[in-house]
């Protein structure tokens, strides 16, 4: 039996210009997720990541604190779903119907929650919808390269590894919805819970996989209590 681990990225810059950087917190969320694999003999046989900086970044500080050095494969397949062009070609036309959703696009801006409430209904729309808008990536052809690229990191990996793959909220929802077979309009349930630094884990052997954690964040919760620290985030 071989394992994944499926590691969202730290908390990203979210409010500034540039989203795609850990922030202070998130280079600390980082670390003790490192600190956590390493004092749990957690070592790694490879490692994966989507290109994001974010992804990148936290792949590299919990590397830094395994015992041994570690390949680290890039492939874009992993990044996250580009929601930002997703809101983009939906909006304008959701907010015809919706009401609420102008509200929320407003105060997301500045606001994480209401932000969560806009990204949920376009969301549900795009991975519902037959509709093909250009220079969009649909739901199918994102999600058949996430199944995809997983496919290939079994094959490449074979049995009995362990092995890291630092992706992002959307990619781990469309992993762990396929995984236990459920359709696209349920892959939001999955993603809006998802705390960055949180592991999810994947039991494999040969084509069968099985989700054995989704979303431990048990070791951040446990930091944050020693430390009197807010380190729990969403985003």
């Amino acid at each position: 039996m071989a394992e994944l681990y499926l590691i969202r990225h730290a908390q990203a810059s979210f409010g500034m210009s540039d989203y795609d950087r850990l922030s202070p917190l998130g280079c600390r969320q980082a670390g003790a997720l490192g600190e956590y694999f390493r004092d749990c003999a957690i070592h790694f046989d490879a490692v994966y990541s989507g290109e994001l900086e974010r992804q990148r970044k936290t792949a590299k500080i919990v590397l830094g604190l395994q015992p041994d050095n570690v390949h680290h494969e890039i492939d874009q397949r992993l990044n996250e779903i580009e929601i930002d062009k997703v809101f983009e070609h939906l909006v304008p036309q959701l907010v015809k119907t919706s009401s609420n959703l102008e509200y929320f696009v407003k105060e997301g801006k500045h606001s994480s929650k209401d932000y969560q409430k806009a990204l949920e209904i376009v969301f549900k729309h795009w991975v519902t919808s037959d509709k093909d808008y250009p220079n969009l990536q649909s739901w199918a052809e994102y999600s058949g390269n996430v199944h995809r690229a997983l496919a290939e990191i079994v094959a490449n990996e074979g049995s009995g590894k362990t092995v890291g793959v630092f992706i992002s909220g959307g990619t781990i929802a469309t992993v762990v919805a396929h995984v236990l077979g459920l359709t696209g309009n349920q892959v939001y349930n999955f993603y809006e819970p998802l705390m960055n630094c949180s592991v999810t884990r994947l039991l494999y052997s040969g084509e069968k996989m099985s989700l054995s954690s989704f979303n431990d964040h048990l070791f951040i919760q446990s930091l944050a209590s020693k430390s009197g620290e807010g380190f729990l985030t969403y985003r």
